[in-house]
């Protein structure tokens, strides 16, 4: 297939896809590690990770065998009928996090779709609430993804601005406001507490220490589940296997998504214990694809690859480089510099509201691909195998960046 140039492609995309994307002007290829190649062969590092799909890296060697070798066997089966990868895939990832069930999906806002569905049927079956009556708290930033449900409950214009009308039954609080998730559970028809343990589409923003021990002792108090959206902070990506565990949290609920295929196809999961769980019978909730032996089969591989290579850790020391050398660009134009392991961003202060994406545009450049976010933020969220010298590669690039707003 003969390889086609940068601008027929993007125009391509441009003629005949939709439009509910804004990419960087660049068409990848190729992938490997932390690094990805474009149609010309230019050599960028990734510092975005499929926003965190790619923990394990692009194209993980026993990942990919995994895939591979499952693929020439049995891809699908539907959950007609039994398979051979997916009771073990359950046994391993139930006792991996513990918990005693898991109902597997696809896409990541599939899995917050079940987690809710789950908490309110709970909440009629076992806190009594009047059916159609039970509430979901959930906080301001919140990006949990973009099914008409979740938009109901979203902040973000864009992502709700004339898709109405909403679903009721959400009431939206201050992210890391204990105080204010104290007073909304006073209402007798809360289920859940949906909460993500860092709000990562909102730019990046870590709760005070403490919060969220603090929020899940006050759902326990109110009998409330404690909802957990690790998506995207799970797998090892602040430097711990949950953000959670950080405060010794274990969510009533967990939702996990992105990284559990390691970027190569939709696999997320919802976790609970029997109680939860079993409340959903045969046929009111379901999934073609879902649980399918070669998603099975690759999410195990993902997580192996994680647990045998210390991915955490790796993440938790790159974390603080990272972090470390980014305060120390003292940059007049860097506001803030936040995160949590490798889930990092910075707020860029200039008086032009397009600095943000222009400084991306150079980093393209220079060979380090990073994204904007809510106009003024940019996340750096690298695989987890990331080595030091490439975070001071990637240091590099940035300083010299950032000249382009002097």
């Amino acid at each position: 297939m003969p390889v086609i140039d940068t601008p027929v492609q993007i125009a391509l995309e441009e003629k005949y896809g939709a439009h509910n994307y804004h990419p960087l002007p660049v068409v990848l290829s190729r992938g490997r590690g932390v690094y990805v190649w474009d149609t010309e062969q230019n050599r960028y590092l990734d510092f975005l990770s499929g926003y965190s799909a790619l923990n394990q890296g692009h194209c993980h060697p026993a990942i990919i065998e995994a895939l591979t070798n499952q693929a020439q066997k049995l891809t699908l089966t539907s959950r007609a009928f039994y398979n051979d990868r997916l009771g073990p895939y359950e046994q391993f990832l139930c006792t991996y996090f513990g918990y005693d069930k898991l109902l597997p999906m696809n896409t990541g806002v599939e899995a917050v779709e079940t987690a809710i569905k789950l908490c309110r049927k709970w909440a009629y079956q076992y806190k009594k609430i009047e059916e159609n009556n039970a509430i979901v708290i959930v906080c301001e930033g919140n990006f949990h993804g973009r099914t008409s449900t979740v938009i109901s409950f979203s902040s973000d214009h864009d992502s709700k601005n004339q898709f109405g009308p909403y679903m009721p039954g959400f009431v939206t609080i201050p992210y890391d406001d204990i105080e204010a998730l104290k007073l909304a559970l006073t209402d007798k028809r809360v289920a859940g507490f949906l909460v993500e343990p860092i709000q990562g589409e909102a730019g990046v923003v870590v709760p005070t220490d403490g919060y969220l021990r603090a929020a899940f002792e006050a759902c326990q108090q109110a009998n409330v589940l404690f909802i957990a959206d690790e998506i995207q902070t799970g797998l090892g990506r602040t430097g711990a296997r949950l953000a959670c565990d950080h405060e010794e949290v274990r969510p009533d609920i967990l939702i996990l998504g992105k990284a559990l295929s390691g970027g190569t196809l939709p696999v997320s999961a919802v976790l609970a214990d029997d109680e939860i769980m079993l409340v959903i019978q045969p046929g009111q909730h379901g999934s073609t694809y879902g649980g399918n032996p070669l998603a099975c089969a690759v999410a195990e591989a993902s997580i192996t690859a994680i647990e045998n290579e210390n991915m955490a850790d790796n993440a938790n020391e790159m974390g603080v480089r990272f972090r470390t050398g980014l305060q120390q660009l003292n940059s007049p134009h860097i506001a803030l510099v936040r995160g949590k392991g490798l889930m990092n961003a910075v707020v860029i202060d200039h008086p032009d509201p397009e600095a943000a994406w222009k400084l991306c545009i150079t980093m393209m450049q220079q060979g380090l691909l990073a994204k904007p976010t809510h106009g003024d933020k940019i996340r750096f969220a690298p695989p987890l195998v990331i080595t030091a010298d490439q975070i001071d590669e990637a240091l590099k690039i940035i300083e010299n960046s950032l000249s382009i707003l002097d």
